[in-house]
């Protein structure tokens, strides 16, 4: 992997600690793609480009030139708002941004293999804008329009052949960072059909192909969505909070339909449903469903209720801080029902959709009428059912897409229930049913998911030892798994169990070992701490101290093994979790993933070795200031908020890949292990800092102020096994993990413990 840059905030001085290496994500280099950039510097655009930066890209992001000041202003301000939303991961990737503007700076489109334009939804501006880069582009470099409205034929017309083979749309979703979905129209085979692999390798998005078609898919059914249920709530009579409790028992996200509209805002509506509406035929559902035309709708614009942009839309914060509803009848605002009882309790679809009340008639009216939109348009806006899934569960954050909700109703409830006085609509419902729930009971993927080694040892059930809360698993090519499938992936007894039996199994037949799981949310926690709870409890201490010298145990000889051991890491990797990973001789890690020590704030310290390998990982960073960062680090309450700022701080393998897309980190683990990433050579001693009660002093006092007496206490044991006990110069390793296991059990011993563990999260 080919190190572009240093990472380093910007301002920081060259000389002093070693820098981090800047990596690209894993298969960037592969990707061919060198150097990206991004027009207009909105928070769409300023978005993409930070994610591009997050990638290990460098990317120039230009706009119109300011009026006044600095001719760059609009860009330099785009990066900032990125900076204050977290569109980056850390401060490093800011350096990898290039602002400037397109009049003075176009001509740097030649050095890009990827050119994005995501300005205002102008047609003439941008086919304008798309004359200018044809002059400057290289060739093979790829186009595409981050539009969300106009179809790719017409943004293309009157180009040549070679322009529109390399022009793609490619429709990212606000927050670029954060969400996954990434709409495509591009002509099949053509070289725009490549950016499918480039957005999912480079940017981390699970890319859905879509059809030319006004609103591509997410939007297409979403905004009818949106539409069909604001105008059945109104005719129903129901309140805003009432509607939005119905809409969550279809599995759709908290907000509902009207709070969603509050974040979206109000007054866009408008204009972005009026152009999809005159987009799309008058007989269309959503022209059907006249939203901008809804007397709510204006009455809410006319006030200057634009949602949460002014503190004001559907809902608010009354000025005693409770939740208020607009109540449609009045136009004023009311305090919000805080109970709403719905039929099956808002957990049995099938009874809120028998029910006879203003409930059930509401779930029937909009859930029959947007399962209906997607069977009757599916074959002219997507690829297959799957894709609108996606669509709808990564682009509106639905639990399951509308073939997934028709598939889990029963047959009965799919014929009776919808569309009674559509009797054509009522026919497709009924004739798509057994194809949906054909294809659900076969476990049909949703478009773009992986399909992984794991997954596949799993299928053919290649399983080599373990139990219900650990496996190890044989992948093919030498190369095994160690599983963990405990909740929330805790290290419990049976794990320790397990990963012991694997260690010699691992050890003796594979010539490499992956840690990781099909878990998009956890790696792995820390222990039990139920159990460790318990123990502390009933003061068997013996029994505590054992299961300490366990796990620092098998953690050693993991690391110890000959074989090269590679984490698999996606989601949280928090106290035990993160010692795991520490102990591993490589990583490919999501880019996303959150690592962190954070048992300080439940009053302990890490007991695996944790401590030991933060303070070896830190000190061979940066000599003068590593105690000091590892004893910062151990402070943490929660978990640095991305992979990239982890491998900086240290919390992973400096052997760290960075993988944008979480479906791809088992194959990277794999590749990793595959390629015989080698251990480093163990350390036996490490030349820590003077120790005594003065050096001691000196790391807790910038953090006094803020620690209660259970977090004063771990810092107390964190900085004396930091500073080597009463030792001075060179300490051996050994002797430092005897250190924090001491320090561990006085931690566990004082009073207040398992109060404080039993109701912290595991890890």
């Amino acid at each position: 992997m080919t190190d572009a840059l240093t990472e380093a905030p910007r301002g920081a001085s060259t000389s002093g600690p070693r820098p981090t290496p800047f990596r690209q994500a894993w298969a960037v280099a592969q990707s061919g793609l060198s150097r990206a950039a991004v027009i207009g510097a909105g928070s769409m655009g300023a978005g993409i480009a930070a994610q591009f930066a997050n990638a290990g890209v460098p990317v120039d992001l230009l706009d119109i030139p300011a009026d006044k000041g600095r001719r760059d202003a609009r860009a330099e301000a785009g990066i900032a708002a990125q900076l204050r939303a977290g569109g980056f991961m850390g401060e490093g990737p800011v350096a990898l941004v290039s602002t400037g503007n397109v009049e003075d700076h176009l001509d740097r489109l030649a050095q890009a293999d990827w050119i994005i334009e995501a300005v205002i939804e102008d047609i003439a501006i941008k086919r304008d804008l798309y004359a200018r880069i044809e002059a400057v582009r290289k060739p093979g470099a790829l186009v595409s329009s981050n539009t969300s409205t106009l179809p790719r034929a017409a943004l293309v017309e009157g180009f040549g052949a070679g322009f529109a083979a390399h022009f793609a749309i490619t429709h990212f979703f606000n927050p670029p960072r954060h969400m996954e979905l990434l709409e495509l129209v591009a002509e099949p085979g053509s070289p725009a059909a490549g950016l499918a692999a480039a957005g999912r390798r480079v940017l981390g998005k699970t890319v859905i192909d879509c059809r030319d078609t006004p609103g591509f898919i997410a939007n297409r059914i979403g905004c009818t969505w949106m539409s069909v249920s604001v105008i059945e709530a109104l005719r129903l009579g129901l309140g805003a909070e009432e509607a939005d409790a119905v809409q969550t028992a279809f599995g759709v996200p908290r907000t509902g339909v009207f709070g969603l509209l509050d974040l979206i805002g109000i007054d866009v509506i408008p204009h972005i449903w009026g152009s999809l509406m005159r987009a799309l035929p008058d007989e269309d559902t959503i022209n059907r469903f006249d939203l901008p035309a809804s007397a709510a709708v204006q009455g809410m614009i006319a006030a200057g209720r634009f949602g949460r942009k002014s503190r004001a839309g559907f809902y608010r914060r009354g000025a005693d801080g409770t939740r208020e509803v607009i109540d449609f009848q009045t136009g004023d605002y009311r305090p919000q029902e805080a109970s709403i009882r719905l039929p099956g309790e808002g957990r049995d679809l099938a009874a809120l959709l028998a029910d006879g009340s203003a409930f059930g008639a509401y779930a029937r009216a909009v859930l029959g009428s947007i399962l209906d939109y997607a069977v009757e348009h599916t074959s002219s806006i997507a690829r297959g059912p799957d894709a609108v899934d996606a669509a709808m569960e990564l682009g509106y954050g639905w639990r399951r897409g509308p073939f997934r909700i028709l598939a889990d109703l029963p047959e009965a409830v799919v014929r009776r229930a919808f569309l009674p006085g559509d009797a054509a609509g009522s026919a497709r419902l009924a004739a798509a049913w057994p194809e949906a729930r054909a294809a659900r009971l076969q476990g049909g993927a949703r478009a773009g998911a992986p399909k992984d080694r794991l997954a596949r040892a799993r299928a053919a059930d290649d399983r080599l030892l373990g139990n219900d809360a650990a496996r190890l698993w044989a992948l093919g090519d030498r190369i095994a798994c160690f599983e963990i499938s405990t909740k929330a992936n805790v290290l419990d007894e049976d794990v320790l169990d397990t990963l012991e039996a694997a260690l010699a199994v691992a050890g003796r037949a594979y010539d490499a070992l992956v840690i990781g799981n099909g878990n998009p949310r956890s790696f792995a926690a820390g222990a039990d701490r139920g159990a460790l709870a318990g123990l502390i409890e009933a003061g068997a201490w013996d029994v505590l101290e054992a299961r300490l010298l366990r796990g620092q145990r098998l953690f050693g000889a993991l690391r110890g093994l000959d074989q090269p051991v590679i984490a698999a890491i996606s989601g949280t990797a928090l106290g035990g979790g993160c010692e795991l990973a520490l102990h591993c001789h490589g990583a490919a890690a999501h880019a996303e993933a959150a690592l962190g020590l954070t048992q300080a704030a439940a009053g302990l310290m890490p007991g695996w070795g944790g401590t030991v390998r933060l303070l070896a990982s830190a000190l061979a960073r940066d000599p003068a200031q590593g105690t000091a960062r590892a004893f910062e680090l151990l402070l943490r309450s929660r978990p640095l908020g991305s992979a990239r700022e982890a491998l900086a701080a240290g919390l992973l393998p400096e052997a760290t890949e960075i993988v944008m897309h979480r479906g791809d980190v088992l194959e990277a683990a794999v590749a990793m292990a595959a390629a015989g990433v080698a251990a480093r050579p163990a350390r036996r001693t490490l030349a820590i800092a003077p120790g005594g009660a003065a050096a001691r002093e000196a790391l807790i006092a910038p953090f006094a102020a803020q620690l209660g007496a259970a977090e004063r206490a771990a810092a107390r044991e964190i900085a004396w096994v930091l500073t080597g006990g009463e030792a001075a110069g060179e300490v051996t390793e050994e002797a430092l993990l005897g250190l924090e296991h001491a320090a561990f059990m006085r931690l566990a011993r004082r009073p207040e413990a398992s109060a404080r563990i039993r109701p912290a999260r595991a890890g």
